[in-house]
């Protein structure tokens, strides 16, 4: 895409638009009308503008393995002269499709079905005429073609389609998907996309999960789940991929794999119990199935709720943090134990002891939390010792142990120093999970970090203008119920290596959630993964029988979202503990390999290329390194890490906490979106050398972040109108040869592979590596 905002390739004289709009009912195939005979252009003008999108819903319902997808377009005609054109539809991958209707009008019209041979030849056509190869990206896919006249002038042309498929299931997993890379034809941003995708079935749903987007998932009891999307004014450019496993057992594991032919390969793990598990892990007697008692089936835990009452937190924050609590009071187990602590100069506990969460002992702590006034210091080590006591190393209990912890300062009273106050915390044992929530930015982000790293729960920051109650509510609704903990993963064929698991350290699984752990893998064969835990103090296993091919490209999502989460960790290392040469040199291969654009990575890449000399015209950011302020604006992110990590005084403040938060973020990322955080390069920068930086367009660098496509594998990096294949540059003796855009060789070119078809797609100038040749498109 043109990293200028008002420069796309609608500039193209045969222009078509693409509509691409999801609505909350959708999964949508791409559809666009090619107007078959533009007008005249007049001297100095465009022929016509292209035709805009009313809106575009799309309602996809999948019953068992059957896909209905519905989808309701409108095409709106800007110019003033009638127009006539073709309708193309391309089919989703794989689809087979059983019935489709098209209404034009009000009118049911049968369109044409092209067969993958024909379809590929019509794409050829269009992109021969559009002097677009976008197209290229369904090469191998068939198509539905439609002849669409009159299109009137300032009228809108609406189209509706619904057609089935039956989907397939490879050991009970499922895949749909949608092409929803749309942005390639639209001469502006799509208005409004969405997209609702219901699943239904008869056998238990378990891993529902959206690896493409930022959808949310809501499950509707055991069986049931509606996954929905959408973006305003966006230029979408990725397919909707929706991934789902039924099965009766009470934990489900998925594996899902990606790997080029002779290199090692990538995997994703998921595991979910779905939303009645924990009944199926130790039934009881006389519990009903979907729509029982929270608490049926669900273990019994001890939470320790730790709030901050020092003076600095009076006013909002105190007021919203107490809601806070009395929500998490209202959501406790009947068969649940808590206590509550307040701390300010001392530590306060109110009960002195973990007790049920009965009607007295409820009312009770209500009006404590009531009276809560803010006044004194910090006496963090104080708050720390009495939550550890209620619960003491060694003791035999069986119930999980939760500490919400609020704090908005630093320790001023008592041990002040990190490591101390994190040691104490391995003498507890690993029963404990201690989730920190820092509020505000004066708090020392190493210190609530690395406790709830070393007891396995997360850290989270509540900023000024952010609200606590509905931040720390909407986290305790999510780890109310814990079904396994102290997980471990293990898999049984010894010729099956697994390194450079994400995460190394597992959290423990709570009803209705889904555990994501992405990996690398050497070696191939069929093995069975095994998932061990704790269940109402028993130990329990649960085995899968998974396959680790040699080879298999399906899923490429799966290696830049591990490699996303590696950068975060290598990243967060460095914050921590300091750099090393291993550490940065890892952080860069990755960044660049696999389009993983933060600031830290950007300014990195830029250092390392100048050092080794790579030349300019295969340089990933070229034209950042010629913008001083955005150079400087990310120098001074990454100094701010290096600073971290040097001293202990630049561990609090605003800085920090956007550290740990972007850096926590690219750790636990589970969509594309996360790995590709293009506002990251748009942050005004805080102090230092970011100060000499306050100018530069926040606009024009998240158009840098946005410089980068990953496809078929490979990163692509764009500069001016040339698209340059990352791997160009870590090849010596490459041989160079130019073909011209469109000809017969470029043609043959795109029909070598799946491959070359999508990286040609990106544009007509393009960079890539294809047969140990330099292949330059122009």
């Amino acid at each position: 895409m043109s990293m200028f905002p008002g420069v796309r390739r609608w500039v193209l004289w045969a222009a078509a638009a693409l509509a691409a709009v999801l609505l909350p009912a959708a999964a949508r195939a791409d559809g666009l009308i090619i107007i078959d005979h533009p007008p005249a252009a007049l001297p100095g003008h465009f022929a016509f503008s292209p035709l805009q999108v009313s809106y575009h819903h799309v309602t996809v319902t999948v019953n068992g393995l059957v896909a209905e997808t519905t989808v309701d377009q409108e095409f709106y005609n800007p110019n003033r002269e009638r127009l006539e054109g073709t309708y193309v539809f391309p089919l989703p991958p794989g689809a087979q499709i059983d019935k489709l209707f098209l209404d034009i009008g009000g009118k049911m019209t049968e369109a044409e079905l092209l067969p993958a041979d024909k379809a590929r030849a019509l794409y050829e056509d269009i992109v021969r005429r559009m002097k677009d190869p976008a197209l290229l990206e369904y090469a191998g896919r068939g198509a539905f073609k439609l002849r669409v006249y009159p299109i009137e002038p300032l009228t809108a042309k609406r189209i509706r389609i619904r057609y089935t498929q039956l989907l397939k299931s490879d050991s009970g997993m499922a895949e749909y998907t949608y092409p929803l890379d749309t942005e390639k034809f639209s001469s502006a941003p799509v208005k409004d996309v969405s997209v609702k995708i219901t699943l239904d079935g008869n056998e238990p749903l378990k891993s529902v999960y959206c690896p493409t987007h930022p959808a949310e998932i809501r499950r509707d009891g055991d069986r049931r789940a509606v996954v929905g999307w959408e973006g305003k004014n966006i230029w979408p450019d990725t397919d909707f991929k929706v991934v789902f496993s039924r099965t009766p057992n009470p934990l489900g594991i998925d594996l899902v794999t990606s790997r080029q032919p002779g290199e090692d390969g990538y995997f994703m793990l998921l595991a979910s119990p779905g939303v009645a598990a924990a009944a199926a892990l130790e039934p009881k007697t006389g519990t009903s199935e979907v729509g029982a008692d929270r608490d049926v089936g669900v273990q019994p835990k001890d939470v320790c709720f730790v709030l901050d009452t020092s003076g600095s937190m009076a006013g909002p924050k105190l007021e919203q943090a107490k809601r806070a609590l009395q929500f998490c009071l209202a959501n406790l187990g009947k068969d649940d134990r808590f206590e509550i602590i307040r701390f300010s100069t001392e530590s306060e506990p109110l009960f002195g002891s973990l007790v049920p969460a009965d009607a007295a002992h409820l009312s009770r702590a209500r009006s404590f939390v009531d009276d809560l006034r803010p006044i004194g210091g910090t006496a963090i080590e104080d708050a720390l010792a009495d939550a550890r006591r209620l619960r003491p190393a060694g003791t035999a209990n069986t119930r999980p142990y939760t500490v919400i912890f609020l704090t908005d300062g630093i320790p001023t009273i008592g041990e002040t120093r990190e490591d101390p106050l994190v040691d104490s915390l391995r003498d507890a044992g690993h029963s404990a999970r201690i989730f920190t929530f820092g509020i505000g930015t004066d708090v020392n982000t190493h210190l609530l970090d690395r406790i709830a790293s070393e007891t396995r729960a997360v850290s989270q920051y509540v900023l000024p203008q952010e609200d606590i109650e509905v931040k720390v509510s909407s986290f305790y609704s999510k780890i109310r119920d814990p079904v396994l903990t102290d997980l471990s993963l293990s898999f049984t064929n010894p010729s099956i290596r697994v390194t450079r698991v994400m995460p190394s350290t597992l959290p423990d699984l709570f009803n209705g959630d889904q555990l994501v752990v992405f990996g690398r893998y050497s070696g191939s064969g069929s093995a069975a993964v095994k998932i061990s835990g704790t269940f109402n103090g028993k130990p329990l296993e649960f085995a899968a029988d998974v396959s680790f091919p040699d080879s298999t490209t399906a899923d490429s999502f799966v290696p830049r979202l591990w490699a996303a989460r590696r950068v975060g960790w290598l990243l967060d290392e460095m914050r921590m503990h300091g750099e090393s040469g291993e550490l940065e040199d890892e952080v860069i291969s990755l960044a660049r390999q696999f389009g993983i654009v933060t600031p830290y990575t950007a300014y990195l890449v830029l250092e390392d290329e100048a050092r080794r000399g790579v030349a300019e015209n295969l340089r990933s950011f070229q034209e950042l390194e010629e913008d001083r302020g955005a150079v400087d604006a990310a120098k001074s992110r990454l100094d701010s890490v290096r600073q971290e990590a040097a001293s202990e005084a630049d561990r609090a403040g605003a800085s920090a906490v956007e550290n740990s938060q972007a850096l926590q973020g690219l750790k636990s990322v589970t969509n594309l979106p996360q790995a590709a955080p293009v506002t990251g390069l748009a942050k005004q920068p805080r102090g230092g050398a970011g100060q000499a930086a306050a100018g530069y367009r926040a606009s024009q660098m998240q158009n840098y972040a946005q410089q980068v496509r990953m496809v078929a594998g490979r990163a692509f990096y764009q500069n001016g109108l040339i698209w340059t294949d990352s791997t160009a540059q870590s090849r010596s003796g490459l041989k160079q040869k130019q073909v011209a855009f469109g000809s017969a060789e470029y043609f043959a070119l795109a029909e070598t592979s799946p491959r070359a078809a999508q990286w040609l797609a990106l544009g007509n100038q393009v960079d890539v590596v294809i047969d140990g040749y330099l292949v330059k498109i122009r």
